[in-house]
């Protein structure tokens, strides 16, 4: 293959960024001469932090929210519900709830939804382990807060059939206020917020 720039080293730097979602090649170069033209100390910085986040970024051993230390700051946070548990499908959209402002809950991250096109099943997510918080018996509400797509609507089916003996906990599913097909973490702050405050009980 020829070589397209003028630069073997600035060439593998643009494959490397084009591999970042949504950054082609024309992004890529723009990303790649900026960092170029700046400080060798700040440069050097940048692939610091990069790199420090890779080694040192955590999973929460409760919630599985990205965090610093073993337990994120929402699930040491005195302040919050510890009997209302928010099921989300990854740590956007934690921050997309977060910042509606109007839950004081905690969460639990799935880290994905059943997907059988995509091989993923119950296994290749976090429900057994939602499954021992609801048994520890501390939980009131558990609250779905999935994606109205339909892979969301059969992961919801599913931790539904096994939170179902567990009689004293009430299980909700945000209202759909949100459309159908939407993704959580795109939908505005002002109508997420909406379908927090306005869930309704999980009928399976």
């Amino acid at each position: 293959m020829t070589q397209q720039y003028p630069s073997e080293l600035l060439e593998k730097a643009v494959q490397e960024f084009s591999k970042l979602p949504g950054v082609g090649r024309k992004t890529a170069l723009r990303l790649v001469l900026h960092l170029l033209r700046q400080d060798t100390d700040e440069v050097m910085q940048f692939t610091e932090t990069i790199a420090r986040m890779r080694q040192e970024v955590k999973r929460c051993r409760i919630c599985h929210n990205i965090s610093d230390s073993e337990v994120c700051p929402i699930c040491s946070d005195a302040r919050r519900d510890e009997t209302t548990i928010c099921v989300v499908e990854n740590i956007q959209d934690v921050m997309a709830v977060e910042n509606t402002q109007q839950y004081q809950g905690v969460y639990h991250v799935l880290g994905g939804v059943i997907s059988p096109m995509d091989g993923v099943g119950p296994a290749d997510l976090e429900i057994d382990s939602l499954v021992e918080r609801v048994k520890e018996g501390h939980v009131k509400e558990v609250i779905l807060a999935l994606s109205s797509t339909m892979e969301g609507d059969t992961t919801n089916f599913y931790i539904f059939r096994k939170l179902a003996s567990f009689t004293d906990v009430k299980l909700t599913i945000i209202a759909r206020g949100i459309s159908v097909g939407d993704e959580l973490e795109y939908t505005d702050e002002v109508t997420l917020g909406r379908s927090i405050l306005n869930r309704t009980p999980f009928a399976g």
